[in-house]
């Protein structure tokens, strides 16, 4: 797509909703939000980004191939159920512990947090998978 006012709109957009994303992501146990609806909205940044600057721009912006975003993301949700079985509960039970940061208080950190970054990243990586692949194949000229 060649919008001049596209490109430059997701120059500042882009920005804007990977925060908004990050933020989704930290709420999510206490509101809506979370793993999964953070990483969509992470994935529709770069998907504004891909439309306006192309494919090969942004995985140059991503730095990561979106199917090692995807297992890493697999992995560390799997992980995160671990510590659960070495106390001898069940599996993806959670824990959490409250570190007192300075000028913030306590910060309630657990496993369910690890496994939403997991989703998080994951759907990223899924959701760029599939969109850079159908837009590089509409990019060859095949089946517009």
């Amino acid at each position: 797509m060649n919008s001049t006012i596209l490109r430059i709109s997701s120059r500042y957009l882009v920005p804007i909703l990977l925060v908004v994303s990050i933020v989704m992501l930290l709420r999510g146990h206490n509101a809506p939000g979370g793993g999964f609806s953070g990483g969509l909205m992470a994935a529709s940044a770069f998907a504004l980004f891909t439309l306006a600057q192309g494919a090969a721009a942004a995985r140059k912006l991503l730095r990561v191939d979106p199917r090692t975003l995807l297992a890493i993301g697999v992995l560390v949700a799997a992980v995160s159920g671990m510590p659960s079985l070495f106390a001898g509960e069940a599996y993806l039970a959670s824990y959490w512990t409250f570190p007192a940061l300075p000028l913030i208080g306590e910060v309630p950190l657990g496993t369910p947090l690890l496994f939403d970054v997991g989703v998080f990243v994951a759907v990223i990586g899924f959701a760029l998978t599939i969109m850079f692949v159908l837009y590089e194949y509409d990019e060859d000229g095949e089946e517009s």
